[in-house]
């Protein structure tokens, strides 16, 4: 990687996202495999700015064989862009958003000037409380296996023995991320339920009810970035990016404070997102209650508005949620709602890595 593209995590070289388009998130979908769910899509993403594949240099693309529960699904999925005539590709088993960094930094070297990147993630199929607990460490805790909702509920005890937040928080947030979702028509749940009556929800794991935990989704995403002039003939109004960077916590969940999130801080200081106000924030918080870590972490203030799109308690396409919080955040962008904006990812148990990308209008 060159100083450039290092440095801080600051864009030297103007990179836009010149495009995004989702499926529709739904519980379960038995009718089309990966390759049918992401053709669509891709001829979308792609139709919206009037291009096509032979217009990028560069593909990558994010999910996890352990969801499609068979080995190379990235291989099979290149058929939903077109194998022939072959294009660079890359592919990284992670969240999309992690597939578009990747593509970033080849966009900060010089060596492309646009790049499609696309994810896919079906969690109905398997069983995600075996899958999951696959990522823990090897030694002392995989062997227990411990679910995802019991390894979030230890991190949510943690944050009220802390004093930092309560129940009524948890469903607060829950009620405000259905209503805003029913102004987006991807959103999984949406409703608009009062915090106290979610509060009459029976516990999965205390301190987690129903309402605080992600529904399980079945999804797919696909954004193209441009740079230079490409994104400017593109896109009227490019949403830029003027910040990336991702980091990671230690392995060890008994090794951390679960109530705060010291790799998100220091993503967002990299990434420059103190540089200047954000009017959204696009934060992939999959439990409820890891969105109040995440806006200490990141620093927002209370004029900020939190998942406008409903969030990950909308939809939560595993391996495409955070590939879909910057593109609902470069989306209100280019369409005039906001003019610099965050968006952040993660990966693994309570909120183990994390990325941050920060969006800016002309």
């Amino acid at each position: 990687m060159s100083a450039a593209a290092s440095a801080a995590g600051r864009t030297n070289r103007p990179v836009s996202v010149a495009s995004f388009a989702q499926a529709h998130n739904v519980r379960r979908d038995d009718e089309h495999n990966e390759v049918e769910m992401l053709m669509p899509v891709v001829a979308e993403v792609f139709g919206a700015i009037g291009i096509t594949k032979d217009d990028v240099d560069f593909i990558c693309s994010g999910s996890s064989d352990y969801l499609i529960g068979g080995p190379f699904s990235f291989v099979t999925a290149l058929d939903a862009v077109g194998v022939w005539p072959p294009k660079p590709e890359s592919h990284v088993e992670m969240d999309g958003a992690w597939a578009l960094y990747e593509a970033w930094v080849l966009l900060q070297e010089g060596e492309i000037d646009a790049a499609l990147v696309y994810c896919f993630g079906r969690s109905s199929p398997g069983n995600l409380n075996e899958i999951l607990a696959l990522q823990l460490d090897p030694y002392y805790v995989a062997p227990l296996w411990p679910d995802p909702v019991s390894l979030a509920a230890l991190q949510a005890r943690a944050l009220i023995d802390a004093g930092k937040a309560t129940e009524e928080d948890f469903a607060a947030i829950a009620s405000r991320s259905r209503r805003d979702a029913l102004s987006n028509p991807n959103a999984q749940v949406a409703n608009d339920t009062p915090a106290q009556t979610l509060l009459e929800d029976e516990y999965v794991v205390s301190p987690l009810r129903r309402h605080a935990l992600p529904p399980i989704t079945d999804g797919v995403a696909a954004i193209v970035l441009a740079a230079g002039d490409k994104a400017r003939r593109w896109s009227k109004s490019p949403a830029w990016i003027t910040g990336f960077d991702h980091r990671i916590e230690t392995h060890s969940l008994g090794a951390r404070d679960l109530t705060s999130s010291s790799s998100t801080a220091m993503a967002a200081q990299r990434a420059g997102l103190s540089d200047g106000p954000v009017d959204i924030a696009e934060i992939h918080a999959p439990f409820a209650h890891q969105e109040i870590i995440l806006v200490e972490a990141l620093g927002l203030d209370d004029t900020v508005a939190i998942n406008p799109s409903g969030g990950a308690l909308a939809a939560n396409p595993i391996m495409s949620a955070g590939l879909i919080r910057i593109g609902e955040a470069a989306s209100r962008i280019s369409s005039g709602q906001a003019r610099r904006a965050v968006a952040h990812a993660t990966s693994g148990p309570c909120l183990q890595q994390n990325l941050v990308c920060v969006l800016e209008g002309e």
